[in-house]
């Protein structure tokens, strides 16, 4: 298989209820691209991988806590592509054999290093940046999630495989990466619709910052933000939360449209989506992309 190759991300077509008329509504499988390198986070690795290779380090060091999708990916696309990877991983009481992910990320091959709650919330500090630099010289740092000017570059590439004239596209959002990578390209007429599943968390604040290497004007940088709607209260209670709600609403979702959605993304993301169908009277045919962003292993 090539590296990156993103073949496998269909587009399913879901099939709603006559209710919905007017609503085209398709799911772009980012889930189904690769079975550990999953969604978002093989968009969002591709560039800072391709850079590894040119600037001829050994891998990759990276962030994350015990469950994160993103170390897996990190794991398993480094040894895809034939380079090292470090997993900095948040509390130092943790192991290797603490569960299955990262069990798996041992078994891919990363080296994971156990740190202090207190040393991980400072490693995006440029004291700890140039500590870790000094003593990971030939590694590229990648921050956590993949949220990084290289991922966002990558994610913009979803919309080359999206049809065109989309009026809705709606993500889930954590770093704000993959939304960003979003915006930046989209159509003009076409609303991204973001939906934050952390709890009080500013969507278009952090966006605004992730955005300034692109759109370096300020005034730019707001004219795009008016593209995009928040749905802020599909988090069910925070980040890693949920309840028998969600739970129901995801199994009915794999039972009724054959979508296999997480607890901790994709499943509050699309919850959103049919919350918000529900209140709209569209007189127009409206063609509504759903990305599932992967996630599938640890959700």
């Amino acid at each position: 298989m090539e590296l990156f190759d993103t073949s496998k991300s269909i587009l399913q077509e879901i099939k709603l209820d006559p209710v919905f008329g007017n609503v085209h509504l398709l799911v772009k499988r980012d889930d189904l691209i690769h079975p550990e390198v999953s969604g978002n986070k093989w968009r969002k690795l591709k560039y800072n991988i391709d850079l590894v290779l040119f600037q001829k380090k050994d891998g990759i060091l990276t962030f994350g806590g015990a469950y994160s999708n993103h170390l897996l990916a990190t794991a398993a696309a480094c040894k895809l592509a034939g380079l090292k990877s470090i997993g900095i991983v948040r509390g130092e009481e943790l192991n290797a054999d603490i569960n299955e992910n990262l069990k798996h990320c041992a078994e891919l091959g990363m080296d994971l290093k156990f740190v202090s709650r207190e040393a991980y919330d400072s490693r995006n500090e440029k004291s700890a940046q140039e500590t870790w630099k000094e003593e990971y010289p030939f590694y590229l740092l990648v921050p956590e999630g993949g949220a990084n000017y290289y991922g966002i570059v990558g994610c913009q590439e979803i919309l080359k495989e999206l049809p065109a004239n989309i009026d809705h596209l709606f993500v889930a959002q954590g770093t704000t990466t993959t939304s960003c990578g979003l915006l930046v390209g989209i159509e003009e007429n076409t609303q991204l619709h973001v939906v934050p599943v952390l709890k009080g968390f500013d969507a278009k604040a952090e966006m605004k910052k992730q955005l300034f290497p692109f759109l370096i004007d300020e005034e730019t940088i707001v004219e795009h933000l008016n593209k995009v709607e928040v749905h802020p209260d599909a988090h069910f209670g925070g980040y890693g939360k949920w309840n028998t709600e969600l739970t129901d609403f995801i199994s009915k979702c794999e039972e009724k449209y054959k979508l296999p959605l997480d607890k901790i993304y994709t499943g509050k993301a699309f919850y959103a989506l049919m919350d918000w169908l529900k209140a709209q009277k569209f007189e127009t045919p409206q063609t509504i992309v759903f990305l599932h962003t992967g996630g599938l292993q640890n959700g």
